[in-house]
């Protein structure tokens, strides 16, 4: 069926509502089907949908209508059946609202549902049995079951049909409800004796496309003679009930009457309506004609009932009549309140008649039970407006102000005027927003504090305070300094303002002389938007202090030149010899000055006004007193702490000028010598006391410093042994020692503890020595005793610069033979002692080569003291391992008790005399052969550039050099 939509849009005046707009569809349409385009129809834009936050309002009924907001149309929700909805009722048609909020908009949508021939006419009965009386008279009638049909209108129940129409046709009468009253009547007489029973069809048909249809199938026995129906004594009955009446309640009673006699006027009555409903409200006593009550009446279902009743006597005749019921209606329902929007908070600047709630009012029952009066709670600014058909608006009445209540609670009761009245309530809060509308005020319109002059910069002078009525970023005050100057100066060079606190703060020490009081404006001001502000005076008085002493006018201090007051010798008692004039720039009591007589030449000559400073002569001036008078006059105020300031006067006692000139002149001349005098003395006292304190610290350091040169040189607690340059060697193959060995001593001067690292030699092949050093081997540093005699045999000789090791001869790692070994003492400071620059360097010359039989000494010598240190050590170690290290044995250690070489010499020495001397015999026989040699290896040896400098060899030392150290200490 084709889909209808009728549309109309009503703009309203009154309250909220701003339109209203219609549709027409029909039932069951399926779910999601257009209804309209309600944003269209009403003018809406899609945005306003969404920021308004459109939606459906149904109260308690059900929702069959949705809005899609991102369309702007209204779509079906649910299936709608108009015959369950609206039963008979005509027009039916959904009624509800959409609300808009931000601002609140209210439109009232209705939505006829149109009917469909969905339904066929139906019987309650599908069948009907008649007795009738074959003396039945022709127009007799017969009282038949009307058919149901739920559709309406064009789609409802329209006529009625009967076959076969022989003996019977159908008579119609309309009712006061539209409906029609069905009859068959008897158009043919009946005979028994041809026809006991006639069957017929009755057949009911509605006027929809397609067109529907319903049957009863009705059964005529014919009976023998019954000639007179029953009569009912009115057609209509009237009568009332009041609704919530208790079942069993008696309504009416009918009654007919049948003029035969015996069973064929026994009269029996029936509810011939075709509604259910009815049946299941009403019921008839089928004897006496009365109707009772069984089912609950509610007048808000149905306000009037029709009952169609039937009197039925034996013989089949019957009459029929109806009742109509009318309900009265009972104030059983209270008003029903629903909220239809609102809001939770209201700015309080909001303007009279602001919408702050919509509410949906009503109350089922009628008339003034119906009739509804909603009122608020008292003392608060919000009034109640019907705006149209139960819906109401909760409005603002007066301006808001949230200092003076932040929050509502306002109660909506809503009572009807019934007896009794029945009430509903509802109670909404409501949260008053703040809005910046009070500026700050400050607890008082002006201040003024004091400062004592001369005071502390950034200290704190006083506190200005100002409060907010407001709440929140609204009430937070801040505190500023507004512009002025003063005395030309800008007044935030004077003081300043914290924002915060309001801390009023000095930015400078004040000082009374330049500026008395400072006045100045503080603004407070809030953190609304925009912001309001209120304004303070603030003096600030500045008091005094005795920080000035008073300074002297009269007589003038100069340095250039001396100003004298003449006084003649005939002054009397009393006589004015001078004034003297001060002023204090301070002020009050600061500022009173009294003057003094401090010190003076002849103080019984003169005196001094306390007030006003006036010098006077106390007494008559003779011929004893000097001419030359100085006065020392104190100035003092009277503050706390006083201060004060002197000024010396100068005094003639003459009668004339030329005498008072040359006694002043010499005066001058004396003061200034003195003065430089004092000058020059302390000059030349500070410069000879700088001199002395110098050269006491240089000779100081100087004496230190050699006292440690000393002690690191001479006062070591450790031994030296000689030590032997190590290129030598076994010429004839018999020697003991095989092997190169180089020993590195550190001594310190104060610790014995020692830490050695030995190596292996790399070869045992017989090292041959150089022809070319032709030195001997001489002992380096030797015990104390022997060091400190002058004459000792052994004191080294002067350099020569002809004996030098290069690169390649040295031992050690740097030269060619890379594996010896060294000996070290470390210091418990950390410090080594070495030997001197050119020792270190590898550079330092060897002494001259000795004489033979110097030679000879030194190495007998050193022979001696290695075989007592040998007899003193244990065998194979030579009692060096329990001291330094368990690897340490005798064959790290060279064996001079055999053999002793001689570097540059093949003569080899022992420790037998005899031995020696014929060494010694040897080697002057060979002296010549010993040139050749060296020759030879100068010739053998490689480049002297390629060769490494040779360090200079250190003395190790020996067990036996320990041991008469030690003995030397001790004496």
């Amino acid at each position: 069926m084709e889909r209808q939509v009728l549309l109309s849009i009503l703009v309203l005046s009154l309250g909220l509502v701003h339109g209203q707009v219609s549709y027409s569809i029909p039932e069951e349409m399926l779910k999601g089907s257009l209804v309209g385009n309600i944003a269209q129809d009403l003018g809406l834009d899609i945005k306003r949908l969404k920021s308004g936050k459109a939606r459906i309002y149904t109260g308690d009924s059900a929702e069959y209508i949705e809005l899609n907001k991102e369309r702007g149309v209204l779509l079906i929700k649910e299936r709608i059946d108009r015959e369950a909805l609206c039963g008979e009722t005509t027009p039916c048609a959904l009624h509800f609202q959409m609300i808009l909020e931000n601002p609140m908009e209210m439109f009232r949508v209705t939505v006829e549902i149109t009917d469909i021939n969905d339904n066929d006419p139906s019987f309650i009965n599908s069948e009907k049995r008649f007795e009738i009386s074959e003396s039945a008279v022709i127009g007799a009638k017969f009282v038949l079951e009307e058919a149901g049909d739920p559709d309406i209108g064009i789609n409802g129940l329209q006529s009625y049909s009967l076959n076969p129409t022989t003996h019977f046709v159908l008579k119609f009468e309309n009712q006061a409800d539209g409906s029609k009253k069905v009859e068959m009547v008897l158009q043919k007489s009946l005979d028994r004796e041809k026809q006991v029973q006639i069957s017929l069809l009755l057949t009911a048909v509605d006027g929809g496309e397609p067109q529907r249809s319903g049957t009863m199938q009705i059964y005529v026995t014919v009976l023998d003679v019954n000639d007179n129906a029953p009569v009912f004594t009115m057609p209509v009955y009237k009568t009332t009930v009041t609704e919530n009446s208790p079942k069993g309640t008696s309504l009416v009673t009918v009654s007919a009457s049948d003029m035969d006699r015996g069973s064929n006027g026994d009269v029996s009555y029936v509810i011939s309506s075709n509604k259910r409903r009815l049946k299941e409200i009403f019921q008839i006593d089928r004897t006496n004609g009365e109707v009772t009550l069984i089912g609950q009446i509610d007048y808000e279902k149905a306000k009037h009932y029709q009952i169609d009743i039937e009197a039925i006597d034996n013989g089949g005749l019957s009459d029929s009549c109806k009742i109509i019921v009318d309900v009265l209606d009972v104030n059983d329902n209270s008003p029903h309140i629903n909220i239809i929007s609102k809001s939770d908070s209201i700015l309080e600047d909001s303007p009279s008649n602001t919408v702050i709630a919509m509410l949906s009012v009503n109350d089922p029952d009628s008339e003034s039970n119906g009739q509804l009066q909603c009122r608020l709670n008292d003392n608060i600014p919000f009034t109640i407006q019907s705006t149209v058909n139960g819906f109401y608006s909760l409005v603002t009445e007066n301006e808001l102000d949230r200092e003076r209540a932040s929050e509502y609670n306002i109660s909506v009761t809503c009572s009807d005027e019934g007896v009794p009245s029945l009430s509903s309530s509802v109670t909404l809060t409501l949260q008053i927003s703040d809005v910046n509308d009070n500026a700050p005020v400050f607890e008082k319109s002006s201040y003024e504090a004091y400062i004592i002059e001369n005071n502390t910069p950034a200290i704190s002078i006083f506190t200005v305070k100002a409060r907010d009525a407001d709440w929140n970023q609204n009430a937070r005050v801040s505190y500023i300094l507004e512009d002025s100057s003063v005395n030309g100066v800008s007044v935030s060079s004077y003081v300043s303002v914290s924002a915060d606190s309001g801390v009023v703060n000095a930015v400078r020490s004040f000082d009374f002389e330049q500026i008395k009081d400072l006045q100045f404006r503080v603004k407070a001001q809030d953190g609304g938007s925009p912001p309001l502000s209120s304004n303070a005076t603030v003096k600030i008085m500045i008091q005094d202090q005795n920080d000035n002493a008073p300074q002297v006018l009269y007589p003038v201090q100069t340095g250039g030149s001396l100003v004298a007051e003449m006084v003649p010798r005939s002054a009397d008692v009393g006589y004015l010899v001078t004034k003297v004039v001060a002023v204090d720039v301070d002020s009050g009591q600061n500022a009173w000055l009294s003057y003094k007589l401090q010190k003076a030449t002849n103080r019984a000559l003169f005196e001094v006004g306390l007030q006003n400073g006036e010098i006077r002569t106390v007494r008559q001036v003779t011929d004893k007193d000097a001419v030359k008078q100085k006065l020392t006059v104190v100035v003092e105020d009277n503050g706390q702490p006083s201060r004060s300031a002197t000024v010396n006067v100068n005094v003639a006692v003459a009668d004339s000028f030329p005498e008072v000139l040359s006694e002043f002149t010499d005066f001058t001349h004396d003061k200034e010598y003195n003065d430089n005098l004092t000058f020059y003395l302390v000059l030349a006292l500070a410069v000879v006391s700088f001199l002395f304190i110098t050269c006491l610290v240089v000779i100081i350091s100087v004496k230190i410093y050699r006292w440690r040169q000393s002690r690191i040189l001479y006062h070591s607690n450790l031994p030296v042994i000689p030590y032997y340059p190590p290129r030598y060697a076994d010429t004839l193959g018999t020697g003991t020692l095989q092997h190169v060995y180089n020993y590195e001593v550190c001594r310190t001067t104060d610790s014995r503890k020692s830490d050695c690292k030995f190596a292996r030699p790399g070869s045992k092949n017989v090292l041959i020595m150089d022809p070319s050093l032709t030195g001997t081997m001489q002992r380096i540093q030797s015990e104390k005793s022997i060091l400190d005699e002058p004459d000792s045999p052994l004191e080294q000789k002067p350099p020569n610069n002809d004996w030098r090791f290069n690169q390649g001869q040295r031992p050690g790692p740097s030269g060619p033979f890379k594996h010896a070994t060294h000996i070290r003492w470390t210091p418990n400071q950390g410090r080594r002692a070495v030997g001197g620059p050119e020792v270190a360097m590898g550079t330092g010359p060897w002494p001259n080569p000795p004489t033979e039989a110097e030679q000879l000494q030194a190495l007998m010598a050193a022979a001696n003291e290695v075989s007592e240190a040998t007899a003193t050590l244990g065998p194979g170690t030579m009692g060096l391992s329990t001291r330094y290290s368990p690897q340490f044995t005798l064959q790290h250690v060279p064996d001079y008790r055999q053999n002793v070489y001689i570097p540059g010499s093949t003569a080899t020495l022992t420790s037998n005399p005899q031995q020696q001397q014929q060494q010694l015999l040897q080697q002057q026989l060979l002296q010549q052969q010993q040139q050749l040699q060296q020759a030879a290896a100068q010739q053998a040896l490689p480049p002297p550039q390629a060769q490494a400098q040779v360090e200079p060899p250190k003395a190790a030392q020996t067990p036996a050099s320990k041991k008469k150290s030690t003995k030397k200490e001790k004496k």
